[in-house]
């Protein structure tokens, strides 16, 4: 069985390099791919005797390879077009962040059998095209995000390839400011708002989830990645984080579909196609655990998704928009250009912008974030 990373020095990378040695040691890593990282890369591919790496920074091309074993060969960026247009692999995990890993989306489908995906700005941006490429290239899609993983496990349940259900709410956590209104965090800090009650995560992903921005990207990744009508899908603030989605049946019957929030789930999940309890993964203490509040989305505390909400989502255009509008707002906000509360006007004012664009296909999706993100350079920074 033969796995390609794109992302290995990434969190999921890293979690998926641990499983292999541990639970799959007959797996053969062919290639691994990372954005700046070549001494960790280096190491990488050196323990697992791979045959290909990939650094998409040719600055630090001799660096690497002066600690790679002889046997690895360094791809350059024409290389690996020509690598994955040629081939053919039996699994592909997609870890990427930002809009450049749009430009070797295709050929990853092309050249994967199945695709294990964790790529926000992938999906979002990509998603209207996505499921017609992968069908294209006869690629099967395996979301790793635990929401949409969730759904994926009970796809054929209720029959939800026929819409035969009445909603499916996806959870969040609340992030670090559960309990208090929109208007009241003016003053708070980069430090308060990264600060995730739950687990560690990148102040990115912390952020996005003190907003509630987060689940507005995975509202729309599930709409694209499982064809749910956006009207049929909702959000839940659940502060255990144990539920990641809950299906409501027609018939009155609903499903809850519940998991530690650990990443080794859905890896190891995709790398086996059929779960079964692994000694890595603790299991569940009912009685402790099992303790459930469930709350609506109140827009005094998450004014984000009543404007979410309003926007026509039917133009990729706009979900492209509201994602790199918030990009450019948390990253203001890290740089204390901006407080807390404006990142959800700034994220308004940039959705707003007239700037639409034919976004039929990766190269003009790709031109498209080019183009917004001059004319935000221009008028925002």
């Amino acid at each position: 069985m033969k796995l390609n990373i794109y992302g290995s020095t990434g969190i999921i990378g890293k979690t998926t390099l641990s499983i292999i040695k541990n639970q799959f040691p007959k797996y053969k890593i062919n290639l691994l791919c990372a954005k700046n990282n070549f001494k960790l890369l280096a190491k990488q591919s050196n323990e697992f005797n791979v045959k290909y790496v990939y650094l998409d920074n040719e600055k630090k091309y001799k660096q690497l390879k002066s600690l790679l074993s002889k046997d690895v060969k360094i791809l350059k960026k024409t290389d690996l077009k020509e690598y994955l247009n040629n081939s053919r692999t039996d699994l592909s995990i997609l870890s990427v962040s930002g809009y450049q890993s749009l430009k070797y989306l295709e050929l990853i489908l092309i050249n994967s059998n199945n695709i294990g995906i964790v790529s926000k700005e992938a999906i979002v941006s990509a998603g209207h095209i996505l499921n017609k490429i992968s069908k294209k290239h006869k690629t099967k899609i395996f979301p790793l995000d635990s929401e949409h993983f969730s759904i994926y496990q009970n796809f054929n349940s209720i029959n939800l390839k026929n819409k035969n259900f009445k909603k499916i709410y996806l959870t969040a956590s609340g992030g670090p400011f559960i309990n208090r209104k929109f208007n009241s965090l003016k003053n708070v800090s980069f430090k308060e708002a990264a600060n995730h009650p739950k687990w560690k995560m990148g102040y990115k992903n912390s952020i996005d989830s003190a907003t509630l921005v987060n689940k507005c990207l995975e509202l729309i990744e599930a709409h694209y990645l499982f064809n749910i009508p956006l009207k049929k899908l909702d959000i839940l603030i659940h502060p255990e984080s144990l539920v990641h989605s809950i299906i409501e049946g027609n018939d009155y019957i609903s499903k809850m579909i519940y998991f530690h929030n650990d990443m080794r789930i859905p890896i190891i999940n995709f790398l086996q196609n059929n779960f079964k309890p692994l000694p890595i993964i603790k299991e569940f203490n009912f009685i402790n655990e099992f303790k459930l509040n469930f709350s609506k989305v109140h827009k005094e505390n998450y004014p984000i998704y009543d404007y979410f909400k309003s926007i026509d989502k039917t133009n990729p255009c706009n979900l492209i928009k509201l994602n790199v509008g918030n990009e450019y707002a948390v990253d203001l906000f890290k740089q204390k250009k901006i407080k807390y509360i404006e990142i959800f006007q700034l994220i308004k004012e940039i959705t707003s912008i007239n700037l639409d664009s034919d976004v039929n296909n990766i190269d003009k999706i790709i031109q498209y974030h080019e183009n917004l993100n001059q004319y935000i350079k221009s008028n925002y920074i």
